[in-house]
């Protein structure tokens, strides 16, 4: 690097302000300094920068299926030999596909950590152990890879798949779960070892080491399985951890469209550490449980269909130091913890290298101190290392190709990462500012937001004046009354604004021309609960945030979100509050006007079909525009 650069990016960590290197980010997003994130040209950040989106990933886990195995009294005392007798509980959770996209969009190969606003994380051992009930210390899980099922199904499983259940070395999910799900009453001792054999198979292969295929898992595990208490000695957490790393990498490039390892894993991880997509629990959570995963199994709001993977970008884009809890298991009674896995929790802050057969990912938890419960310096440059692929050949026992990166593991207890005095993290942000990703979505300016936001009041303002009240009760005459006033006066209020200022509806930022529009009324159905109406928490964000074209910021339905931002503060009072008081008068007024009896299906279509189409989400969803006010939405004002 050239001592201009140098001298360049030393200006920037002592002159720019945390405001205007917000600024300087909205046309240059990082890294200054490439040396850290040598990748970024093959990185989707750089697609998303260039506006090429690649949507949702396609996530290949397969939990939702796993109580179809009827396990008997011996086969559970197998499983947990095996060391898997809590992963064997692990929730069927729906899986949020873009919170999941946009999370992949952090991750940085590099340093094998989530590259956030608020400085580097990662999903750590201690992690794996809380969360999945794995053992993160023991035998790496290596051994020999195979091209062929036949011999290897034969051994372990008594018996082989036809030609159509196989590719290679993997079989089909689907034939282990016909073949073995149900084991005979009058089993011998073999065959349930057999049936277990397949059902630990079948496990792996669904949630710690599913794969792209979607459907196929490895054969290669099965002779782990020979001894069921040998196998309760492999580091199958290690394993599992290095597997996801692996699979993040993979899912990071801008080539890429699914992702597949421990997804539910990643998930929780996201639920503990963020605020950002998790869900509000309609029940007590249940901290006396084991593992800490299963906190989210039972009856939760899930992920809407209006949260994509741009709204989930724009929340990580505007992550707030208070949107992150760095120790969430701290006020977890550890009572509930076994002895086993506390014994192994200082893993956690191991710098080591994590193996699962030909994937060796480093374990770097001297660059997420604050996970620890310690302040973040400045870490070490991460060595770089080979990432090494299965050979074609069968046969081949790994553990002769990778003796460096098993000695790593084998002095995993001698890389402990310890705390130091406490110190002044100022120096660490000014140094990550100029390596890291700041910025993963393109901003637009300010101004051009707002005319978004003005456009949508006037089209409100319209409706208002147009709404029939026939049908109505006098506390909704009386709502759309106020909400015509206040449409009206806040318009009134900005009129002579230039920022606010539109030529026509057209030359809206992202807005295209269309017709008339149909829109369905649901006519039968409860109505939803109030707290199920915003179902998921929304971090706080910036108060210089920056806002995102809307051109590609459609749902399945094509209709355009709005999404949640600060303005200005001197604008703030007489914008923010108005159009906040009149969201909550919308959100009381809808639902009893579209679930009234006495309007009818035609009525009602005479009525809508002339909403413009931003409108028409904002009523539909009946979020109406709090999230495109002054005021950002929290679980207090929604």
């Amino acid at each position: 690097m050239s001592n201009q650069l140098i001298s360049y990016t030393a200006s920037l960590s002592t002159d720019l302000t945390y405001g205007n290197m917000m600024d300087y980010y909205s046309t240059n997003p990082g890294p200054i300094d490439d040396s850290i994130l040598y990748d970024q040209d093959k990185h989707v950040s750089a697609a998303v920068w260039e506006g090429q989106e690649r949507g949702a990933l396609r996530c290949h886990e397969h939990t939702s299926k796993l109580d179809r195995w009827l396990l008997t009294d011996k086969q559970i005392e197998l499983v947990k030999r095996a060391g898997f007798g809590y992963l064997r509980l692990i929730p069927a959770i729906s899986l949020d596909n873009p919170l999941i996209s946009a999370l992949v969009e952090r991750w940085r190969k590099e340093t094998n950590t989530f590259h956030m606003t608020v400085g580097e994380m990662t999903i750590t051992l201690e992690d794996v152990a809380y969360l999945l009930g794995l053992r993160i210390d023991g035998e790496p899980v290596i051994g020999v890879t195979y091209t062929a099922c036949d011999s290897v199904c034969v051994k372990y499983l008594g018996k082989s798949p036809d030609s159509g259940y196989t590719s290679g070395g993997m079989v089909k999910l689907s034939w282990l779960k016909e073949a073995f799900s149900v084991c005979p009453q009058d089993a011998s001792a073999e065959e349930v070892k057999c049936h277990t054999r397949a059902y630990l198979l079948y496990l792996i292969g669904s949630t710690i080491f599913s794969t792209t295929t979607g459907n196929k898992v490895p054969v290669m595990y099965l002779p782990l399985f020979e001894d069921f208490d040998e196998a309760g000695k492999y580091a199958w957490g290690a394993a599992s951890l290095s597997f996801l790393y692996r699979a993040l990498g993979n899912a990071s490039l801008r080539s890429q469209s699914t992702i597949s390892g421990c997804l539910t894993l990643l998930q929780c991880w996201s639920y503990y550490h963020l605020n950002v997509g998790r869900p509000k629990l309609h029940h007590d959570p249940i901290h006396e449980c084991f593992p800490f995963v299963l906190r989210w199994k039972g009856k939760h709001s899930g992920p809407t269909s209006n949260r994509d993977v741009v709204f989930y970008r724009k929340a990580l884009d505007s992550l707030k130091p208070a949107d992150v809890d760095w120790c969430p298991y701290a006020n977890i009674s550890h009572t509930v913890i076994p002895e086993d896995i506390l014994k192994q929790l200082i893993l956690g802050r191991s710098k080591t290298m994590l193996i699962c057969f030909d994937k060796a990912e480093r374990h770097l938890p001297d660059r997420c101190l604050r996970q620890f419960g310690m302040h973040q310096t400045v870490p070490e440059d991460v060595q770089r290392w080979e990432r090494k692929t299965r050979g074609v050949d069968g046969g081949v026992d790994l553990s002769g190709k990778m003796e460096t990166e098993l000695s790593e593991w084998a002095n995993r207890r001698f890389h402990i990462v310890e705390a130091e005095e406490d110190l002044d993290e100022g120096e660490y942000m000014s140094w990550y500012l100029r390596i890291t990703r700041r910025m993963v979505g393109r901003p637009i300016p300010i101004s051009s937001e707002f005319q978004r936001m003005t456009a949508a009041l006037r089209d409100i303002a319209e409706i208002a004046d147009t709404l029939s009240t026939h049908g109505m009760e006098d506390q909704q005459i009386q709502s759309v009354t106020r909400i015509r006033y206040i449409a009206h006066e806040c318009l009134r209020d900005h009129a002579g604004s230039s920022a606010l200022l539109l030529t026509n509806s057209e030359d809206e930022i992202g807005k295209k021309s269309r017709g008339k529009e149909r829109v369905r009324r649901r006519s039968t159905g409860k109505r939803r609960r109030k707290e199920d109406l915003d179902d998921l928490y929304t971090p706080s964000f910036h108060t210089q945030s920056h806002f995102y074209p809307s051109a590609s910021n459609h749902n399945d339905d094509g209709e355009e979100q709005v999404f949640s931002s600060m303005i200005k503060e001197e604008q703030r009072c007489v914008w923010g509050c108005g159009v906040e008081l009149w969201c909550s008068l919308l959100k009381g007024l809808i639902p009893p006007v579209l679930n009234e009896p006495a309007i009818s299906s035609a009525m009602f279509k005479q009525e809508t079909t002339q909403l413009p189409r931003a409108i028409h989400t904002i009523l539909a969803r009946q979020r109406v525009m709090l999230q495109g006010t002054a005021m950002s939405p929290t679980p207090a004002n929604l």
